[in-house]
Formats: C-alpha cells, sequence, structure tokens
C-alpha cells in the first residue's frame, strides 16, 4: 500500500494543496492550527471510515465554500488507482473514476493505521477506548463486522428500554426474548472475531513491545469476556439485577483487554511510559494483522504523538518502522532530528510552504 499523491481543494483550512510522499517516513511539519493533521484526515477518510476526529461531513468543507474535494493517486495490490471524494453536506466517493454507493464502501481498497493522542489513552484509561480499538482494527479486516457490531448494539439499546419499564408491565417480556436472541446472535459472532483477533496480534505485539523496551519486559494479552458461552441464559440471568440497574450488564459491549507486564496489569500499575509503549506496540501490531490478511503493509498515520513519547520511543518510531509508508505531524522540529531518511512538509496556513528530503 503506497501513497502517491493527496491533494485537498477548500479542506478544512486548506484551499488548494497537495503532497506527494516518498514511500518511507514522511513528515508534515508546522505550527498548532495550520493544517497539519488535516492531510492526515484526508488520507484516513479514503479507507472508507468517519474521521477520527468526530464531526459532520459538513464541518469538513472551508468555511465561505459550499464544496470540498480530496482526491488520491494510491498503489495497492501492485496497481495504481484514483480515488476522490466529494464533500457537501456529506461525503460522496469515487474510485478510479466510478460513484460508490457510499463513502464506506472504499473499504478494502485502501487500508491505513492511525495513531493519535486519544490512543495513547487505550491503556491507563476505561474499556471503552480498548473496545474502539478492536472495532476499528476488526472492521477493516471484515467490513461485515461494522453491520453485526451495529445490529448488537441497537439491540441492546431496545433492551435496557425494555428492562426499565419490565416492572410496570411484565407483558414485555416476549419483547425481551426477542432482542435477547438478537443480541446474542450478532454478539457471539462478536465475541469470535475479537479472540481470533487478539490470538492473532498476540505474537506480534510481544515481538514489537520487547523491541521497545530493548527486550528488558515482556507483555502479555488477554480478551477479557463477559458472555463467553451460554450468552442467551447469561442475559436472562442477569435480568433482575439489570432491571434494578437500568442497564445490561453482560455482553461484548461490557468486554475489556487486558495487559500485562512482566506479569502485573499496566492499566493498574505502568508508568505513563509504559502505557504509551503499549499503545504504540498495539497500533504496531494492528499493522502486522492487517499486512498479514490483505498481503501488503497499511499506511501507518501518526497525529501529533511525538511530543508525548520519550526521545527512545520517538527514535523507534522514526526508524524503526520498516516496510511501510508512514505519515506524521510534529510540531517541534527537534522531535525529528534524528530522522535517518524520509521526506519533510512544512505547512503554514493550509499550504505547503517547503518540502526537505533526508
Amino acid at each position: 500500500m503506497k501513497v502517491e499523491k493527496i491533494s485537498c481543494k477548500n479542506f478544512r483550512n486548506i484551499e488548494n494543496a497537495e503532497i506527494i510522499p516518498c514511500d518511507r517516513m514522511n513528515v508534515i511539519c508546522g505550527e498548532n492550527a495550520q493544517g497539519k493533521t488535516n492531510f492526515l484526515e484526508a488520507i484516513w477518510l479514503f479507507t472508507g471510515a468517519k474521521s477520527f476526529r468526530g464531526g459532520k461531513d459538513a464541518e469538513f468543507v472551508k468555511f465561505g465554500e459550499t464544496k470540498a474535494l480530496i482526491s488520491m493517486d494510491f498503489i495497492s495490490e501492485g496497481i495504481k488507482k484514483e480515488a476522490e471524494i466529494e464533500i457537501e453536506d456529506k461525503r460522496t466517493a469515487f474510485l478510479n473514476q466510478n460513484k460508490l454507493k457510499a463513502p464506506a464502501s472504499l473499504a478494502g481498497s485502501f487500508n491505513a493505521i492511525i495513531f493519535s493522542p486519544a490512543d495513547l489513552k487505550t491503556v491507563g484509561e476505561g474499556p471503552a477506548f480498548r473496545r474502539k480499538f478492536l472495532d476499528t482494527a476488526i472492521g477493516q479486516l471484515y467490513p461485515s463486522y461494522i453491520d453485526l457490531l451495529r445490529n448488537y448494539l441497537r439491540a441492546v439499546t431496545q433492551r435496557n428500554k425494555i428492562i426499565k419499564d419490565f416492572r410496570y408491565d411484565s407483558t414485555l417480556s416476549v419483547m425481551l426474548d426477542v432482542f435477547e436472541e438478537e443480541m446474542a446472535s450478532n454478539g457471539e459472532k462478536i465475541i469470535a472475531l475479537r479472540q481470533r483477533y487478539v490470538k492473532e496480534a498476540d505474537k506480534a505485539l510481544k515481538e514489537i513491545y520487547s523491541g521497545i523496551s530493548s527486550g528488558k519486559e515482556a507483555l502479555d494479552t488477554a480478551y477479557v469476556c463477559t458472555a463467553s458461552e451460554n450468552f442467551t441464559e447469561k442475559l436472562k440471568a442477569s435480568r433482575k439485577e439489570d432491571m434494578y440497574k437500568g442497564t445490561t450488564s453482560v455482553g461484548p459491549h461490557r468486554d475489556d483487554l487486558d495487559f500485562k507486564i512482566n506479569g502485573i496489569s499496566a492499566r493498574n500499575y505502568a508508568s505513563q511510559g509504559q502505557k504509551r509503549s503499549v499503545a504504540l506496540s498495539l497500533k504496531l501490531a494492528e499493522a502486522t494483522v492487517l499486512k498479514k490478511q490483505v498481503g501488503e503493509s497499511p499506511t501507518f498515520l501518526l497525529d501529533d504523538v511525538m511530543s508525548e513519547l520519550d526521545i527512545e520511543r520517538q527514535n523507534f518510531i522514526l526508524n524503526h518502522i520498516k516496510g511501510m509508508q508512514a505519515f506524521i505531524t510534529c510540531c517541534d522540529p527537534t522531535n525529528i532530528k534524528n530522522l535517518e531518511s524520509g521526506r519533510v512538509f512544512n505547512i503554514s496556513k493550509g499550504m505547503v510552504s517547503r518540502c526537505t528530503y533526508i
């Protein structure tokens, strides 16, 4: 997977600019609010996913304009491809000049991994961050997973509404059975895919984390499941407690990932540096699994994380990510002083002011 050119017109604060990257490390450098992350966001949208920054499609359009356009030339499976996304109130996507049914139809044509400051919370914060990591990673591998998850969460929402009213109307038990069956049907598939993914990622995680820690520490990862077997029975058994709490207590929406460094809980006892190392390892392992599944490395996007990492981890990112094209944003030029080879793009007011080869 290789981006050959990314162009933006009236996208965020970018009036009209393009980047022609190298196939190794590409650094997008500049002060805050100059448009660095906008280029990464533009690349990410070609995965078919929503923006990693959140927000509505209409917010992509430069203030005062009615329409934005981003285009990208890239190579996938050895074939040169062209993609475009037009944005007004919503996105419209094209692949090789053919209009797609929806932007999500780009999924599988172009693969990328995003690592942003929010991902640094994956280890130390609540389970929702770790579930989001799993769901995003698996969704790229298996686009049908997204529908499974959507249907499952809709059934959870309906069950939660019913259990709140059940004490006042026992006739709702029939509807409760229906939504619990739907939860179980989709939930068991979600759990199986998550367990499979964690198993595939574990080996890569161990090797990458060992490299980042210079072999001083060992990382173990486990999927913590609240309903791995007899899902329907567990839902029925939890009804009384769930009615009291007003929420569904078992299922993949309550599951977690557990990380241990040298046998000790990373979430509870790891240092900030160790937690950041685990988060970085997760993203690099995600890239490894994706490459194994699709046969080529994804594009690696790192948004504003260099200042959050110490010199050793900065050096690992700059010079030890092998075999894949990478884009990284940074504000402080000293963060990339150890870059051995690559291309540096200086961004100012949404324009590429200078390009330097290293």
